[in-house]
């Protein structure tokens, strides 16, 4: 009985510590953006910083016509959205200033003129197996706008 005792507690409290080191992890948000429109990619990137103000860590896919953020040689979420007093783009900026990852969809650049070379600094090609590999973990949240 002792036996089955000393068994049981021991995995109670790896199953405890596991939790706990788990609850340690910021969690994580995707804000996916595929919207053309000003304000929506604007609104994505404002509650996006707001999600890290408050803790969390994020990453940032953008995917269809959002993705032209992306380009350097790109006019996409350069009107200036109020109360923000900035773009979207300026806003993605300070994001990816702020140690957030952006990435484009897999699909973005095949499908287009452009190449990974026309990518603003820091902006990379997303992997889909590693982006539903963190869409799949328990402390991912999904943003889709």
């Amino acid at each position: 009985m002792t036996k089955r005792l000393t068994v049981v507690l021991i995995l109670l409290t790896g199953l405890v510590l596991g939790q706990a080191a788990h609850a340690e992890e910021p969690d994580h948000l995707v804000s996916i953006v595929t919207s053309g429109s000003n304000e929506t990619q604007a609104m994505a990137m404002i509650l996006t910083t707001h999600y890290l103000r408050e803790g969390g860590s994020a990453q940032v896919l953008l995917c269809d016509e959002a993705a032209e953020l992306a380009l350097q040689e790109s006019d996409m979420g350069s009107e200036v959205v109020q109360p923000a007093d900035a773009s979207p783009r300026q806003m993605l900026g300070g994001l990816m200033e702020a140690g957030v990852e952006v990435q484009v969809c897999a699909i973005f650049l095949p499908n287009r003129a452009e190449t990974e070379d026309d990518l603003r600094e820091g902006i990379t090609v997303a992997r889909p197996d590693a982006i539903a590999q963190t869409m799949a973990r328990p402390d991912s949240k999904l943003f889709n706008n």
